[in-house]
C-alpha cells in the first residue's frame, strides 16, 4: 500500500472515523391495491398500518431504507392485477410484492410471483385457497373461513338451532358458506337456506324479502368491507326482521372499524366473528391506536386492514434478519414458516406447513361506547388455523 494512503488511514482511526462503507440498497416492495373507486379506504388503510410500522423503525427495515411502490386495481380485477404485478416484478425490479385486497386479485398475481420467485405478502385477500396458488405466497391478514366457522359453534353454543346463509358471489363468500355450514351442521344445527348476490350489488329488498317469508331462526351473512353490509342492514331494518324475531349474525366485515361511523345505528347489537378490534383491549392495540390517531388524526379509524399491513412490514422486518438480509424467494420464504410475534390484535403466527395466518377470532357485539361506535370482544377462541387447509 502506498505510503500517503496508510498514512490517511491511519489518521482517519485514530480520529474515530471508519473509512465510507457502501450505503445499503433500498429495499423495493410493491403494493398493489385499490387506491380509487368504492373501495379506495382499502389501499388508505394499507398505506396508513406501512407508515406507521415504517415510523417506528426510523424509515428502515432490517437496517435497509425502504421504498413503497404503490399500484392501484381499482377494486377487484384480476387482469389489471397480473399486469401490475408484471410491470413490478420486471421494470421496477421490485423485491418483494404486498397487498392484494380482493381474492381474485391475489390468485391472478400468484403465478407471476411463481415465475419471478418473487416472495408475496397478503395483506387481506381472504379465499382460502391462496396461499396454496404459489410456493412465494404467505399471509398475515386471515380468511373468511377462518372466522366463518367459530361463528357457526358460537351460535350453536348459544341457542341458535337453524341458519339462513347470505353470502356475496365470489370466492370468499363461497368459503364463509362452506365452512358455516359444515361447523353447523356438525353441531346438530340445520341450514334453512341460503341466498348468494351478485359482488357490489346493494339492493337486497327481495332477498330480505325471501329470508322473511321462510321465517328462518336466524341468518348469517358475509359481504366484503364497505357498501355491501350497510345496504343488507339498511334494507333488514326496513322489513322489520327484528321485529318478525329472527336473529342476525355477520363476520367483522359487516362492521368494519374504517366504516362503522358512516353504518351507524344499523349496526348496533349485531355480533360478529372476526380477527381484529379498534377496541381489541390489549396494551400494544392501545400504544397502535395512539400512534395511529397522533399521526393520522380521529377521521381515519385503523381497520385490519392497517393492522395486517402493519403486520405484514414487521413479518418482513423478522424474515430478514433471520435471512441475514437477503430477500431472495427460497430463503425469504422458508424465513417466513413459523415466524410467530406479537400484533396489535393479539398473537399470531405463520403456518409453517401453509404459510397461512395462525391466530384469535374474537366473538364481538357492537355497542356504543363514550359516544363511539365500537366491536366490543367478549368472547373468544384461541389459535385458530383456516379448516379448510
Amino acid at each position: 500500500m502506498p505510503l500517503n494512503k496508510r498514512r490517511l488511514l491511519a489518521a482517519a482511526a485514530l480520529a474515530g472515523i471508519a473509512p465510507m462503507a457502501r450505503a445499503a440498497p433500498a429495499l423495493r416492495i410493491g403494493l398493489i391495491a385499490s387506491y380509487t373507486g368504492v373501495y379506495a379506504d382499502y389501499g388508505r388503510q394499507f398505506d396508513a398500518g406501512v407508515a406507521l410500522y415504517l415510523a417506528g423503525q426510523g424509515g428502515r427495515i432490517a437496517g435497509r431504507p425502504v421504498e413503497i411502490v404503490r399500484r392501484d386495481t381499482g377494486g377487484p380485477a384480476p387482469d389489471a392485477a397480473r399486469r401490475l404485478a408484471q410491470e413490478l416484478a420486471v421494470r421496477e425490479r421490485v423485491d418483494l410484492l404486498a397487498g392484494l385486497d380482493f381474492s381474485p386479485n391475489a390468485y391472478a398475481v400468484a403465478p407471476v410471483a411463481t415465475q419471478a420467485r418473487l416472495p408475496t405478502l397478503v395483506m387481506n385477500a381472504s379465499s382460502s385457497g391462496i396461499t396454496a396458488s404459489s410456493p412465494y405466497l404467505a399471509r398475515v391478514s386471515f380468511t373468511v373461513q377462518q372466522v366463518s366457522a367459530p361463528m357457526a359453534r358460537w351460535m350453536l353454543g348459544n341457542g341458535q338451532r337453524e341458519a339462513y346463509l347470505v353470502v356475496a358471489d365470489y370466492a370468499p363468500g363461497a368459503d364463509a358458506l362452506a365452512a358455516f355450514r359444515q361447523a353447523f351442521e356438525a353441531g346438530g344445527g340445520r341450514i334453512a337456506g341460503e341466498l348468494r348476490t351478485p359482488l357490489q350489488n346493494l339492493d337486497f329488498a327481495a332477498y330480505v324479502q325471501r329470508i322473511r317469508d321462510a321465517r328462518p331462526q336466524a341468518v348469517f351473512f358475509f359481504f366484503p368491507s364497505g357498501v355491501m353490509p350497510t345496504a343488507f342492514l339498511k334494507a333488514w331494518r326496513e322489513r322489520g326482521m327484528a321485529q318478525a324475531g329472527i336473529g342476525l349474525y355477520a363476520t367483522g366485515e359487516a362492521t368494519d372499524d374504517s366504516y362503522l361511523d358512516a353504518t351507524g345505528d344499523l349496526a348496533l347489537g349485531l355480533v360478529t366473528s372476526h380477527h381484529y378490534s379498534y377496541a381489541h383491549p390489549s396494551a400494544m392495540n392501545r400504544r397502535f391506536v395512539q400512534a395511529f390517531e397522533a399521526r393520522f388524526g380521529n377521521t381515519l379509524r385503523p381497520s385490519y386492514f392497517a393492522v395486517a399491513a402493519y403486520d405484514a412490514l414487521a413479518a418482513i422486518d423478522l424474515a430478514l434478519r433471520r435471512t441475514g438480509g437477503d430477500a431472495g424467494g427460497e430463503r425469504f420464504m422458508e424465513a417466513l414458516k413459523g415466524l410467530a410475534f406479537e400484533s396489535p390484535r393479539g398473537p399470531i403466527e405463520i403456518d409453517a406447513a401453509t404459510r397461512d395466518i395462525v391466530q384469535t377470532v374474537y366473538i364481538r357485539r357492537t355497542e356504543r361506547v363514550d359516544g363511539r361506535l365500537v366491536n366490543v370482544e367478549f368472547d373468544r377462541f384461541e389459535r385458530v388455523k383456516d379448516p379448510g387447509r
